[in-house]
């Protein structure tokens, strides 16, 4: 997956379908950032792969656990960007940590059949989910854009009904 914007399309479409079970910003987030890991391999020049440790799921629950806390942490902080929006959630210790690993996992798992060098089950020296076929990887990618677009429909529609409710 090339970097990042391409996960937040399923993000944004699994934050808004389970938007009442889920902690919105910090899905968002989830989705995302193990991304730092390839962005800081090529900016140092590491001798490391760009998929390493953190984007397997023993890495990614290390990353989901720290990003719940800290998202626990800052409390309301995030919330006055979305509010504004219309997105606005009173999170909970359950919604943050389940949003923190449906996005960190998530991440892996669209991923995982894209690139030779992630071990999803570290410490197992494989990737069982790669596919080298490059169409895969159209497609995963496709699916990310038209999810991104199902899930800004899916937010348009969720502000019209709650208009017409207050009507």
């Amino acid at each position: 997956m090339p970097f990042t914007p391409f996960h937040l399309g399923p993000a944004l479409f699994l934050g808004l379908l389970l938007f009442r079970f889920v902690d919105f910003p910090t899905l968002l987030i989830a989705s995302v950032i193990l991304d730092l890991e390839p962005f800081v391999v090529l900016l140092l020049g590491l001798d490391y792969p760009l998929h390493g440790f953190f984007h397997s799921f023993l890495g990614g629950t290390i990353v989901a656990v720290v990003l719940g806390l800290i998202m626990l942490r800052l409390g309301g902080t995030a919330r006055g960007v979305l509010k504004p929006l219309g997105l606005e959630q009173i999170p909970s210790r359950q919604t943050i940590m389940l949003g923190s690993f449906l996005g960190v996992y998530s991440h892996i798992f669209l991923d995982s059949p894209l690139y030779a060098d992630i071990r999803p089950f570290f410490p197992f020296d494989a990737n069982p989910l790669f596919v080298s076929d490059t169409s895969v990887g159209t497609c995963i990618q496709a699916l990310c854009v038209l999810l991104f677009l199902v899930g800004i429909a899916a937010y348009v529609v969720m502000l019209i009904v709650r208009a017409r409710r207050k009507w």
